[in-house]
């Protein structure tokens, strides 16, 4: 199944991960439910920034181009997913960023924190690999099928 935004493209997907085996479960996910989508990984909050901002590694626009949806774990080397959060929010060029939450934390103060911080969705990783696979699926059916996202950022 292709996921296309409302220009006619690919959407694009960036998964903030610091876990190897949670990336992997994430594109097995993706190819296991044919989601047809670009999906580009970084594996902590500092290389998540500079993937949005297209510097050092990522300076490149064509090989890290705007995702259409950020899948940010909060738990993470270098700076943690809740300070990415915090500095999306705060710039008028990256605010309007759809941000799920993807994470092993089920914590109060964790589902509190992010939705503080405007994230769009809190969803606790399945241990499970069949219902992680069928969470990632739905996650994507719902953003992709479902929810309209402003085009053009």
């Amino acid at each position: 199944m292709d996921f296309m935004t409302r220009t006619g493209r690919l959407a694009n997907v960036l998964l903030a991960e610091d876990n190897e085996p949670d990336q992997r479960m994430v594109q097995r996910g993706f190819a296991r439910a044919k989601l047809a989508v670009r999906l580009y990984t970084v594996d902590d909050g500092e290389a998540c920034l500079d993937f949005l901002y297209h510097r050092g590694a990522f300076a490149d626009a064509q090989s890290s181009p705007p995702p259409d949806l950020l899948l940010l774990d909060i738990n993470m080397p270098r700076m943690d997913g809740l300070e990415v959060l915090r500095r999306i929010r705060a710039d008028e060029r990256l605010n309007t960023l759809p941000v799920v939450i993807l994470t092993t934390s089920d914590q109060e103060r964790d589902v509190v924190a992010s939705y503080a911080r405007g994230a769009n969705a809190f969803i606790t990783k399945p241990v499970e690999p069949s219902r992680f696979m069928e969470t990632v699926r739905k996650l994507e059916e719902f953003w992709f099928e479902m929810v309209i996202v402003p085009s053009g950022r």
